[in-house]
């Protein structure tokens, strides 16, 4: 934790404060900020607050007074709810706008880590409880150098996955010997598996490997027991993503489309051509905002793609966010580009991660083109190969 940037951040936007709130682990954003050990026993409620100005203020419960040690700041203990109550009082005294990990309305459900009985406390003693959600992008969502580097090694490694898995599928369906072969979607997610174990990444669950219907639900996690065949005339989607195993990593996240021994029918290339003019959309939105030190919010790279696929006609079949933030996690703390699912207002900061990725999702197949983006003062990038073309298996 950097007290002085924290501090600088705090009074550059106009707060008096920010107070972090936790127990049972209920706010592991806020534990990631503060650098806290994720695992630690917690079974009483602690406090941190950090004042725009002056020495923080720790208040905790006296059989876990050692909670907060390794944070700078006074500390005060209670056992008692009234003792509690007056603690906060006391910690609080002289601040008026407060932040805490709270979202109005629920509305940047992500960041809603505080529970309303706290934050009508914290009002009830005559503060303004505002949102953290630009303080955690900035203390949570910004990338080091080494960060920066470590999704370039993700990003080198499946890159030149993916490309092999379509060889590799071909290779099944077509085997030299015995003539036509078999291979399913698990068969498909397990070699992907495998070959990400050997570069040394992690993930969370998927891959995802799905054909023609399947392609239509955006989370399918094909399973040893609901799988099925991938054959010749076959649309398929393959969604992949993994981090370096190593702490403090950041993922890769990559989605691609293709076809089986065919050649695209008119519609997948309609839908295509128009998925793709709504990455790029999305893309040029960020980009130009960077190039002239212009500000850019999540909602408004999801209207720059979004307002392609709804002039094209399929605005109903785009079920969700354009992208999301990328860190540590693979949905991380940061702004997403999202006017869908929530209004998410949150700056786009330099030196963030986060996905474009639009789709047209119809019962018949679905299509969906993911590219990973960086930032950095008065420039934004695509990190990684960007599909122009169906892939022919």
């Amino acid at each position: 934790m950097n007290l002085e940037a924290m501090q600088a951040a705090l009074r550059g936007g106009g707060y008096d404060g920010w107070l972090f709130y936790d127990h049972h682990h209920r706010d592991p954003v806020g534990g990631r900020i503060l650098g806290l050990d994720e695992t630690a026993h917690v079974t009483r409620r602690w406090y941190y607050f950090v004042p725009a100005a002056g020495e923080p203020r720790k208040l905790v419960h006296r059989i876990e007074q050692g909670r907060l040690d390794t944070l700078a700041g006074a500390k005060a203990v209670y056992s008692s709810w009234q003792e509690l109550h007056a603690g906060l009082e006391a910690m609080l005294a002289g601040a008026r706008r407060v932040a805490m990990q709270y979202s109005p309305n629920n509305d940047i459900m992500y960041l809603s880590m505080v529970d309303a009985g706290t934050v009508e406390f914290v009002r009830g003693l005559g503060k303004e409880v505002v949102s953290s959600a630009d303080l955690v992008s900035q203390f949570e969502a910004v990338l080091s150098a080494e960060q920066i580097a470590s999704h370039g090694a993700a990003q080198r490694a499946i890159d030149g996955i993916l490309a092999e898995g379509w060889r590799e599928m071909g290779r099944r369906l077509r085997p030299a010997a015995s003539g036509a072969g078999k291979v399913s979607e698990h068969d498909m997610v397990l070699w992907l598996g495998e070959a990400m174990r050997r570069e040394n990444l992690v993930w969370e669950n998927g891959p995802d490997v799905s054909v023609n219907a399947n392609t239509s639900d955006s989370h399918y996690e094909p399973t040893a027991e609901r799988s099925s065949p991938i054959r010749e005339g076959n649309f398929v989607l393959i969604d992949i993503w993994g981090r370096v195993n190593k702490p403090g990593s950041v993922f890769y996240d990559i989605t691609w489309t293709g076809v089986v021994g065919r050649a695209p029918s008119e519609r997948e290339q309609q839908v295509f051509e128009t998925v793709l003019k709504a990455r790029d959309a999305a893309v040029s939105a960020v980009e130009t905002a960077f190039a002239a030190g212009k500000t850019v919010r999540g909602f408004e790279a999801d209207d720059a793609a979004r307002g392609v696929i709804r002039a094209a006609g399929f605005g109903e079949y785009f079920t969700h966010r354009t992208g999301h933030n990328i860190g540590r996690e693979l949905h991380g703390a940061g702004a997403h580009l999202d006017n869908l699912e929530t209004h998410d207002e949150r700056r786009i900061l330099p030196h963030t991660c986060f996905s474009v990725e639009p789709g047209i999702y119809l019962p018949e197949f679905g299509l969906r083109s993911e590219v990973n983006m960086l930032t950095a003062p008065g420039k934004a990038w695509v990190t990684g190969r960007v599909q122009r073309e169906l892939v022919r298996v």
